[in-house]
């Protein structure tokens, strides 16, 4: 039963680990990443035979016996749901069912083989037939987060390259790998004796092969699932003076902007005519220049600025909003300051407020 449980882990991280590698490999191979965002079927496409390839591998190397095998997987799903009881987390429920559709599975499958024989196929069923419910329910609980996960990487940040680049493709990839192995997971001590086969496992390499050249032809955005990019125009004044007037952009995912600039040429002929357009270093904008959205600036890794003309503003706004330290003053451990904000010519009606704001520095 240990050794059952340790190939039947090794399947299960295996099933996660494969589609992952998967998934960096074809970025080595396509400039575009997240292909599958705005079709998530292309993530089942492409993941869901290589982690199958993953989950069955370990069969093949060590051909244990079935029984062996299933007690293993029972003891691994006991054992999670065992760790969830003491940990007092409510996810254990999930393995539980698992576990409980592994010995009514088995007990049916049991009583049907001793009357059309071990090897029949119609025995697979009487272990397949009991397990339904659990399966329908993991299946519904797996597609749904694996959607929920593919439509917040839209939104979860453009981290640094060359790394950056290659993270949500895997987390992806791992996460179907994940669902995968408590999906199929629980089939597969009985299955894997038909599927554990090198001519099988070649085939779903084969499509795994072709859904990465596919995917790769795959446009990542549509109407439904757009990509997310951040503009501001940025003015920085002194007194009734523009010190300086720049354009920021930036974007929220894995594609950077120049995927931006070769993917939407108005954009770029925009930036043209109001600015000189460059992805050199000299045009890196400080995180700094987004403090007005803050925190969202934590998800920027390679945000842009270009210089902006000053005219238009000029025609709304003959004077700037301006902050100006009054006077400070220090108590024991506490340090008062006194502010004075000119919204300038930002209200409506071209009138002047003025406000104090009082901050404590301790």
């Amino acid at each position: 039963a240990l050794a059952g449980m340790l190939l039947h882990a090794f399947g299960v991280i295996l099933a996660i680990v494969v589609p992952a590698m998967t998934a960096g490999l074809r970025l080595l191979f396509t400039k575009n990443a997240m292909n599958w965002f705005a079709h998530p079927c292309l993530a089942f496409f492409m993941f869901v035979p290589a982690s199958l390839v993953g989950l069955l591998l370990p069969r093949i190397i060590w051909g244990l016996s079935e029984q062996s095998h299933f007690w293993g997987a029972f003891g691994l799903y006991s054992l999670v749901t065992l760790a969830y009881m003491l940990a007092g987390l409510s996810g254990g429920f999930l393995t539980f069912f698992i576990s409980m559709s592994l010995l009514l599975g088995r007990f049916i499958s049991s009583i049907s083989r001793k009357q059309l024989g071990q090897q029949s196929p119609k025995s697979l069923f009487g272990y397949v037939i009991p397990m339904i419910p659990c399966l329908l329910y993991c299946l519904y609980y797996g597609g749904f987060l694996i959607q929920f996960l593919i439509e917040k990487m839209g939104m979860m940040g453009s981290l640094p390259k060359p790394y950056g680049h290659f993270v949500p493709d895997i987390i992806v990839g791992a996460m179907v790998g994940l669902v995968v192995g408590w999906c199929f997971g629980p089939l597969a001590p009985i299955v894997s004796c038909w599927l554990a086969k090198a001519s099988i496992l070649h085939g779903f390499l084969q499509i795994t092969v072709v859904a990465m050249a596919v995917s790769s032809q795959v446009f990542p955005y549509s109407t439904g699932a757009p990509k997310r990019v951040v503009l501001q125009h940025t003015f920085v004044t002194d007194a009734s003076n523009i010190v300086e007037s720049n354009y920021g952009f930036s974007v929220v995912d894995a594609n950077s902007l120049e995927f931006v600039f070769n993917n939407a040429p108005e954009a770029a002929k925009w930036l043209k005519d109001n600015s000189e357009l460059s992805l050199k270093e000299k045009y890196r904008s400080d995180r700094s220049t987004w403090v007005a959205l803050y925190p969202v600036p934590f998800l920027f890794s390679g945000s842009l600025k270009f210089p902006a003309q000053t005219e238009e503003i000029r025609k709304h706004h003959q004077h700037f909003p301006q902050l100006v330290v009054q006077k400070t003053s220090s108590n024991n451990w506490n340090r008062r300051v006194h502010l004075q904000l000119s919204l300038g010519g930002l209200d409506h009606f071209a009138q002047y407020y003025w406000s104090i704001i009082e901050l404590v520095f301790c």
